[in-house]
């Protein structure tokens, strides 16, 4: 598909173009350290951008101008912190984070009022934003094999939520259950402590 990827005869501005049509900036496994600039340069036209298995460091700020973008996958690569400005994206649906090295998150991740599937499996997270809670659309979260020892208490703000997993080998949620209970998770999935 000429959507999807980028031919080594295609000139930045013909992938520009392409991505423009579509929507969609998909360059997974493109042993990409940085973001590039082209991606950025489609601009309000981008729905969809798929990083997914590269090596980029860090999300550069402009990516908080794409405000039409809904889904973000960045998984498998070597971020360590989320800018601020991700709370710009009103309209992602879906934000995918796996395998990467991110130890905190933004509060203005709270702001993601259109978000339905948060993903961040094994990344070395220690505790989640409290603006967690206000995530009333968020269906699916994920925070599996991370250094979590808690949920945060206003994680019970996510009403819509109906899939939880937050296993791991040092996780003990045993405070969080209580929150959680009352609602209508479909799958629920952490270790419970036993003491």
């Amino acid at each position: 598909m000429g959507c999807c990827s980028s031919r080594s005869s295609d000139s930045p501005a013909s992938r520009v173009t392409r991505w423009r049509s579509t929507g969609i900036v998909a360059l997974r496994d493109a042993r990409l350290k940085v973001v590039p600039n082209e991606v950025l340069e489609v601009g309000k036209s981008l729905r969809t951008l798929d990083l997914t298995n590269n090596k980029i460091v860090e999300i550069p700020q402009e990516v908080g101008t794409i405000v039409n973008m809904q889904r973000l996958v960045l998984a498998g690569n070597l971020i360590e912190n989320i800018p601020a400005n991700i709370g710009y994206l009103r309209n992602l649906k879906i934000l995918t984070l796996d395998r990467n090295r991110i130890t905190i998150l933004p509060e203005e991740l709270g702001s993601l009022s259109n978000l339905q599937q948060l993903t961040l499996s094994q990344n070395c997270l220690l505790y989640l934003p409290k603006s967690i809670g206000d995530l009333c659309n968020m269906l699916l979260l994920n925070v599996s094999d991370n250094k979590l020892n808690a949920l945060p208490e206003s994680i019970g703000g996510c009403k819509s939520l109906e899939e939880l997993q937050a296993n791991g080998k040092s996780a003990c949620f045993c405070n969080t259950t209580s929150l959680l209970i009352s609602y209508n998770l479909n799958f629920l999935f952490f270790p419970f402590c036993l003491h």
